[in-house]
């Protein structure tokens, strides 16, 4: 199957966490289908630049500095893009971190909170504000999760990371059916080892105690032989979810990670 390189023309797309990573990847490969991307991230620096390579590349882009665990910055975000394009298509609310790794009893309440704060409530704030903008036609959210918390549970010590990602599949599970009449699908994308910069958000603490000792033959991403996957598979996936070759898909999880979750859960 090949997606038609003009597949999203027309359509206006919203990135979260667009400034680096899966975000960055991702905004490119919507603009590169024809969207005219919002690349919204914490940084401006690294918007701007996601932003600028996409106009090198051809395409429309234009970045909005928000912190999707602000409900005003969202919403202002989501007014802006629509004041600036006329409506919201597609929403790949991204944003994320790993936060802090650590046994329960070290886990600080404001680690805790940050945690859930950017990636469970800042997904929640997202697609909230956004749906007022796509309740006329349609359109496409995707969410990325992880196999933490939803195929794997043996990271000892991402007990708040993995505790939003489930958040995230039962967020879009429920949201699936409530938006169906509007005819808006909204899918997550659970990735495994992929080759971004997350890593750099994670703080693990005394970690040594609490892990199981497991050995895998021949790497833990079977498909690759140990490899990380890359950015740029996991945002062909969201251009999919986000085109009309997906249009009777809706309220489903799909696992991109080599089979590194069939083998570690």
């Amino acid at each position: 199957m090949v997606i038609p390189t003009d597949s999203l023309k027309g359509k206006v797309a919203v990135v979260t966490g667009a400034g680096s990573g899966l975000g960055k990847a991702t905004a490119k490969v919507l603009a590169h289908a024809g969207a005219r991307v919002l690349v919204l991230g914490r940084t401006a620096e690294e918007i701007q630049c996601t932003a600028e390579e996409i106009h090198h590349g051809g395409g429309e882009a234009m970045a909005i500095e928000a912190d999707v665990a602000k409900d005003a910055d969202v919403k202002a975000a989501m007014a802006r893009a629509v004041g600036t394009e006329g409506r919201i298509d597609v929403v790949f609310a991204n944003a994320g971190i790993n936060g802090v790794w650590a046994p329960i009893e070290l886990i600080e309440e404001k680690e805790w909170d940050e945690t859930l704060a950017i990636n469970l409530k800042g997904t929640f704030l997202t697609i909230k504000h956004a749906l007022p903008f796509m309740r006329q036609e349609g359109g496409s959210v995707v969410v990325t999760a992880s196999i933490n918390g939803t195929r794997i549970f043996s990271n000892s010590g991402a007990t708040a990371y993995a505790c939003s990602k489930a958040g995230q599949v039962a967020l879009v599970k429920m949201l699936a059916l409530e938006l169906a009449r509007h005819r808006i699908r909204v899918n997550v994308i659970c990735p495994g080892a992929i080759e971004s910069r997350i890593d750099e958000s994670t703080e693990k603490r005394e970690l040594e105690g609490i892990h199981l000792p497991v050995e895998f033959p021949q790497g833990n991403v079977p498909l690759t032989g140990g490899g990380a996957g890359a950015a740029g598979q996991v945002a062909e996936l969201v251009w999919f979810l986000a085109s009309d070759l997906s249009s009777h898909i809706t309220g489903t999880e799909v696992y991109i990670d080599g089979a590194q979750s069939l083998l570690q859960g």
